[in-house]
């Protein structure tokens, strides 16, 4: 099947030839190292130089790869380090590390590719580990995918062919080092991944990512002895469990010994886990844990854990407080190769949340932020929405828990308390449609979430520059077009959904459009509580005491109306349509205008795509063209039924006196 090359579609751009390139060692990633550099060169310039083994440094004229000795158990930070520097007519590409040297060589095709004259540069990755997360099933479904079937399996089949290659390249040039490939809902044949009907074709994979510095891991079932059998308990500290688990490691990594380890789903949304049995998350995840240590293997415990049966009467249980409750008091309980997956908030990836409470307050333990750039709640990658800046934002917010490395990039980093196995990651939005993530814009989330993973010092506005001058060329107009829809596009998309932190206003089924009672009354403890009174959550100290879960400088001003910002306003306080915020407009005439704005701002998206018409791909413009139709529509439908919820709930009438339904 026919697929896009996305930004590394290297007849994009122009370089000087070089006629030789260098490398001193036969390590995997450095010999893709120098494969990358002679097809982009080629490609680019029309010359392909030579490929040559150099044990030691030369005044021979060329690129040289050099990579110094690797010998970490874990990620090691200054293996993943490199430096480029011109000398004496050469270009040297060095690391400690051979992904180091990987990292670099993308990184001087990137410059190479943007007309960078100043290719001097040296860089430590920002987190040790970033990683993607699949949601892929054995029989090809994608749970939440907006993009194709999965390119990883078909009919309870493993997929190995040259897209699995060109998909480890696409994510290793913006620095990804960890892929999950199966759903963290392990069910039917996804239950034997980790069993031997399996290994050959997941080794394969494995393989080919180790070729581009990407560790495998896999999604296991936290039930698997039950499953798997023959045991009919899964309780962690039961000794025949903690042995299976232990002869079960030694078989998975004597069949595949490069395995990162396990990403675990447990005592979340019917899942089991070691509340089941009465038992704590540290000794769930601890009892895998110890099973992997020797073969230096890691379990990523997800603390997406709460009671999805609430009852929509009771107004003191919170769903957002779950996360914290369930882990606070674990704080260096957990084993040293145990890393807590925390989401990016305390809900579930809506389209405006406060940051987890969770992150910073455990300061013996690993932590990695989990982001989600598959768009399941905004947008689904139908509607434009760049989530960069939002993850930008979130990982420059700061805790006010630590003197020094107080933002949430510092504590997920390892910065601030030091940690070696930490870092992010986000659950992906790819699939095997031809150009990969659906909408062909999409594809900007995919690369700008690698890119800052590796930099947290980019800004948003620089990544989508990159990513558009690589994939459409170096067009201003496509440039300044291309880089305003999606600098604006994440604004735009919360302008017109969910109110003011509000968020969960949405379809059930499908979690897509609107429907502003869909789960008001379910028992997944995401209410909004409007009457006609008000609408908004009351976690005030007074309500759940939600806020009190942020350290003391944040929780007040959460808790206070005067100094909550308004964008999470009503995820805090539950107000009267008539608060006035702080633009000076009444709470309802924010909703109605935001609404009515927002599609307007879809109607300026088509607008100035319909310039690019001649300008860009025909096949690109064409598709972009289709989703943006689609996107007004949305947008439409969400701000009719918005405004007139709200209006039938107030009765107040806009001050504008635009049709409201």
């Amino acid at each position: 099947m026919e697929y896009s090359k996305l930004w590394l579609d290297y007849k994009r751009g122009e370089c000087s030839g070089f006629d030789r390139i260098y490398y001193n060692s036969d390590d995997r990633c450095v010999v893709s190292a120098a494969r990358e550099l002679q097809s982009a060169i080629g490609e680019m310039s029309g010359i392909y130089p030579e490929l040559a083994e150099r044990r030691e440094l030369t005044d021979e004229n060329g690129i040289w790869l050099l990579c110094g000795k690797n010998d970490g158990k874990y990620y090691d930070l200054n293996m993943q380090s490199y430096k480029i520097e011109e000398k004496d007519g050469s270009i040297i590409v060095a690391s400690y590390g051979a992904a180091g040297v990987l990292y670099g060589a993308f990184a001087l095709i990137r410059k190479m590719r943007l007309g960078e004259t100043e290719l001097t540069e040296e860089k430590t990755p920002s987190n040790p580990l970033r990683m993607l997360n699949h949601w892929d099933n054995p029989d090809g479904s994608i749970e939440r995918g907006y993009s194709g079937n999965s390119f990883f399996f078909k009919d309870g089949e493993i997929i190995i062919n040259e897209r699995t290659r060109d998909y480890a390249r696409l994510i290793a040039s913006v620095g990804i080092n960890a892929v999950v490939i199966n759903n963290v809902n392990v069910k039917d044949e996804a239950l034997y991944f980790i069993t031997d009907r399996y290994f050959g074709k997941i080794r394969g994979i494995a393989d080919i990512f180790a070729d581009y510095g990407i560790r495998l891991f896999l999604s296991a079932n936290y039930a698997s002895p039950i499953d798997i059998g023959p045991l009919d308990t899964a309780d962690p500290c039961d000794e025949r469990v903690r042995e299976w688990w232990r002869n079960k490691a030694a078989e998975i990594y004597r069949a595949l010994p490069d395995l990162g380890g396990f990403l675990i789903k447990a005592d979340s949304e019917g899942r089991p886990g070691p509340f089941t049995y009465g038992r704590s998350q540290d000794a769930g995840a601890n009892m895998l844990a110890d099973a992997l240590e020797e073969f230096g293997g890691i379990v990523i415990w997800r603390c997406f854990v709460y009671n999805c049966r609430q009852d929509w009467r009771d107004r003191k249980t919170d769903r957002a407080q779950a996360c914290y409750d369930n882990f606070i008091n674990s704080d260096a309980h957990f084993a040293p190769n145990v890393i807590l997956q925390i989401k990016n908030g305390p809900v579930d990836f809506q389209v405006r949340e406060p940051v987890n409470p969770l992150i910073g307050a455990m300061s013996f333990t690993n932590q990695m932020m989990e982001f989600q750039i598959a768009q399941e709640y905004t947008g689904q990658q139908r509607d434009l929405c760049y989530l960069i800046p939002y993850f930008k934002e979130i990982l420059d917010f700061k805790m006010c828990r630590h003197p020094d490395c107080d933002t949430v990039a510092d504590y997920v980093s390892g910065k601030a308390f030091g940690n070696r196995l930490c870092g992010v990651c986000a659950v992906t939005n790819t699939g095997n449609d031809y150009n990969w993530t659906g909408h062909d814009l999409a594809a900007a989330n995919l690369y700008g979430f690698g890119r800052l993973a590796f930099d947290n010092d980019l800004s948003a506005e620089k990544i989508a520059g990159e990513w558009i001058e690589q994939t459409y060329g170096g067009n201003t107009l496509v440039m300044e077009i291309v880089s305003d829809m999606l600098m604006r596009s994440h604004a735009v998309y919360e302008k017109y959904t969910a109110p003011l932190g509000v968020g969960w206003m949405i379809e059930p089924a499908d979690h897509y459009g609107p429907n502003p009672d869909g789960f008001e009354y379910s028992r997944w403890g995401t209410y909004h509580y409007a009457d006609r009174e008000g609408v908004g959550v009351d976690r005030t100290i007074a309500g759940t005491g939600y806020a009190n879960q942020y350290a003391k400088p944040l929780a007040q001003m959460y808790g206070n109306v005067d100094s909550c910002p308004d964008n999470l306003l009503l995820f805090f306080h539950h107000l009267p349509y008539s608060h006035v915020l702080k633009n000076g407009k009444t709470m309802i005439q924010h909703i109605y205008d935001t609404h009515f704005e927002g599609v307007k701002d879809v109607r300026e998206f088509i607008r100035l795509w319909r310039k690019l018409e001649s300008v860009i791909d025909d096949g690109v413009y064409r598709r972009v063209k289709e989703r943006l139709l689609m996107q007004l529509d949305n947008s439409v439908e969400w701000c009719d039924i918005i405004n007139s919820y709200f209006y039938r709930k107030s009765g107040a009438k806009d001050e504008k006196g635009r049709r409201i339904y």
